[in-house]
């Protein structure tokens, strides 16, 4: 088993593709599904989730904490008034502000999960909708198993995304990472607390959806 694992990885390495910009079509149809006007993608990267929203959104503001990342968004949105890049943290955003929608793909786990809901939640408008997708680490029988189809699958999308043998990762995907803390128990346990009536789904490629809805009018969640 450690051998075939082993050989998996070296093939992933040699094909590789970007699991995050897997589920960004599915993020920018629930954000486009919400009505949403100006939204805010945490951890946008090089930008390739900013640009799909930009084509449904009126605004889009990016933040992004790794220096090389924001200065390639930024530079790819130059000349795209509707799409604002800024090199912080979701620490340093301006925190006055409120969004139709939030979204964050492969970011929550490198916030404190529980602060980081309530936080935000309150970014949120009124009636604005939250999107994630996030990492989660295993735990178990049931991620096991839930991770044997990703595994077996994997190897094909990487042929079919990236056919070509690649020496390293692509630009888009050397951002740095973490390895997540939460189970997905946990983080469901944290989200019916502080986003109450979120709709959480394990997914595909050791991955997680979020979406939540705040109310219409402010108020108690």
């Amino acid at each position: 088993m450690a051998s075939l694992l082993s050989h998996l990885h070296r093939f992933n390495q040699r094909h590789p593709w970007s699991h995050n910009d897997h589920y960004g079509p599915w993020v920018t149809r629930q954000v486009t599904a919400s009505g949403a006007r100006h939204v805010l993608d945490v951890g946008c990267g090089t930008g390739n989730l900013a640009a799909l929203l930009s084509r449904r959104a009126v605004t889009v503001t990016g933040l992004e904490p790794d220096p090389r990342g924001a200065r390639v968004a930024a530079e790819r949105f130059a000349d795209d008034p509707a799409v604002t890049v800024v090199e912080a943290d979701f620490a340093g955003r301006d925190a006055r502000r409120r969004f139709d929608a939030v979204v964050l793909v492969a970011v929550l786990h490198h916030l404190p999960l529980a602060p980081a809901l309530r936080e935000l939640r309150g970014c949120l408008a009124p009636g604005g909708r939250l999107v994630v997708v996030g990492c989660y680490r295993e735990s178990g029988t049931v991620d096991l198993l839930a991770t044997l189809p990703a595994a077996l699958v994997n190897p094909v999308m990487g042929l079919v995304k990236h056919p070509a043998r690649a020496d390293g990762p692509p630009s888009h995907m050397a951002a740095p990472t973490a390895a997540p803390q939460e189970t997905l128990r946990e983080i469901r346990a944290a989200s019916a607390w502080e986003l109450p009536g979120s709709r959480i789904r394990r997914r595909l490629f050791w991955r997680f959806s979020l979406v939540y809805d705040a109310p219409a009018a402010d108020g108690p969640a």
